[in-house]
C-alpha cells in the first residue's frame, strides 16, 4: 500500500473549522466536550497524511452521550480498536476525510496527542526533521502503513528526548512517545481499517 504524505496546507486548519462546527453543534447537550485538531495536520508547516485527525474529548461520565450524539448525525461508531478511553467513528462523508474519536480526558492517549501537537507546534526544528523523515518514507515503494508509522515515530521519540533533557524533564516527554509507538504498531492488523478517506489514521 502506498502512504501518501503532502506538504502543509493551510485549508486543513480551515477544514477542521467546519467540521467543528457540526461537531460542537451535535454534543451540545454534552457539557464536558471540547474538540481538538491533533495529529500532522493540526501543526503548521508540517508534511502530512492529507486526513484530519480529531479527539473529541468528553468525561467518562459523558462518553456514551458523545458517542449517542454523533451516531445521531450518522458516523458510525468503530468501537475501542484496542485503546482504552478512546471510541473510533467512520465519518458519514468525503468532506473532508477525517478520523474521528471521542476520548475520555485525561487518558494517555488524549495526553499523548495534545503533548506530541503542542511541541510539534513549538519546534520547528524537530517539526522540519519529522517532515523530512515523512516524507522520505512516503517515497519507499514497498512501505506500508505499520512500518511508515514505526518508523516516524522513532524521530518523535528522539526529539522528545532532546527536548526533555534541555528541560530537564525528559522522563515526562518520554512518556508523550513510548504509548504513541505501542497503541498504533500494537494493533491487530484487522483493526487498521480505512477512514472514510480510505486511509488508516496516521
Amino acid at each position: 500500500m502506498v502512504v501518501e504524505v503532502v506538504p502543509y496546507s493551510a485549508d486543513w486548519a480551515h477544514q477542521f473549522g467546519l467540521v467543528a462546527v457540526a461537531l460542537r453543534h451535535a454534543l451540545r447537550d454534552v457539557p464536558s466536550a471540547r474538540i481538538e485538531h491533533v495529529g500532522s495536520t493540526s501543526v503548521p508547516g508540517l508534511a502530512a497524511k492529507p486526513i484530519l485527525d480529531i479527539d473529541v474529548i468528553v468525561e467518562p461520565a459523558h462518553l456514551r452521550s458523545a458517542v449517542a450524539a454523533l451516531e445521531a448525525i450518522g458516523y458510525t461508531h468503530r468501537g475501542d480498536l484496542g485503546v482504552t478511553g478512546r471510541e473510533a467513528f467512520h465519518a458519514p462523508d468525503q468532506g473532508p476525510p477525517r478520523n474521528v474519536y471521542v476520548c475520555e480526558a485525561g487518558t494517555l492517549n488524549v495526553r499523548n496527542h495534545l503533548a506530541v501537537r503542542d511541541v510539534l507546534r513549538r519546534r520547528d526544528d524537530l517539526r522540519d526533521e519529522y517532515a523530512a523523515v515523512k516524507l522520505s518514507l512516503a517515497t519507499e515503494p514497498e512501505m506500508n502503513i505499520e512500518t511508515y508509522i514505526a518508523r516516524k515515530s522513532q524521530v518523535l521519540q528522539r526529539g522528545a528526548r532532546r527536548v526533555g533533557s534541555h528541560r530537564g524533564r525528559a522522563s515526562a516527554y518520554l512518556e508523550v512517545e513510548r504509548p504513541l509507538r505501542l497503541t498504533y504498531t500494537g494493533r491487530r492488523r484487522s483493526d487498521a481499517r480505512p477512514t472514510a478517506g480510505g486511509r488508516p489514521a496516521e
